[in-house]
């Protein structure tokens, strides 16, 4: 679990350069890019550092917006970051995996608008509260506020950092031709396989617990 920055695969991509110059010039132009690390500030949009290959430098703080996988978009099918992302960070703990099953599966992500997206996974960040002496002010360990963020790179061009309950996963192996449609409840339990009320061992010294339940 990292605090604060994590690091990222390698994506190579494109910024928007207007996001270089905090949106004085550079409109319609691109630089590209590879993505370093990931900043999680609670109660802030994901922010993304980035390596410019072609002036050695590093660039850091800018939302999953900033950033297209090809330069031949349509302005009018460019999603604005609350599109993109519609949860800011929960926490400064977090995880970077790449889920194995999951990588390179087709999306669809069902974006603000009601309309989905075509995409396909690429990795996802995942948040706790770790510092047990620091006051918890946020819910990323509270089972119906928590999402674990899906880095999806979207056929418009763009990338999109979603929860699971945004997206549908699809595998042609795996998955069936007329797939249904998810009507689940939020888990709102915390779990807990330890009740002293049921059984203890406390007080026993036996290797494998050779003892009746109480």
């Amino acid at each position: 679990m990292s605090y604060l920055v994590a690091n990222l695969p390698p994506i190579q991509c494109y910024v928007k350069k207007e996001y270089l110059y905090d949106f004085q010039k550079g409109h319609g132009e691109f630089e590209p890019c590879y993505w370093v690390s990931v900043k999680s500030i609670k109660g802030r949009a994901l922010y993304i550092e980035s390596y410019l290959s072609n002036y050695g430098a590093l660039y850091d703080k800018l939302p999953i917006s900033a950033y297209v996988w090809r330069t031949d978009i349509k302005e009018e099918e460019q999603l604005p970051l609350d599109f993109l992302e519609i949860w800011d960070a929960f926490s400064y703990h977090i995880t970077v995996i790449k889920k194995e099953l999951l990588f390179g599966m087709d999306t669809k992500v069902f974006m603000k608008d009601k309309k989905f997206y075509d995409g396909y996974y690429l990795f996802t960040i995942d948040s706790c509260h770790s510092e047990p002496n620091e006051l918890n002010t946020r819910v990323s360990e509270t089972p119906n506020e928590h999402e674990s963020i899906n880095i999806i790179k979207l056929d418009n061009g763009q990338f999109a950092a979603q929860p699971n309950n945004r997206i549908l996963f699809y595998d042609q192996s795996l998955t069936p031709g007329g797939l249904k449609i998810p009507d689940f409840k939020v888990s709102t339990e915390e779990f807990y396989c330890e009740d002293s009320t049921k059984w203890s061992v406390g007080d026993s010294d036996d290797f494998f617990y050779n003892m009746d339940e109480k």
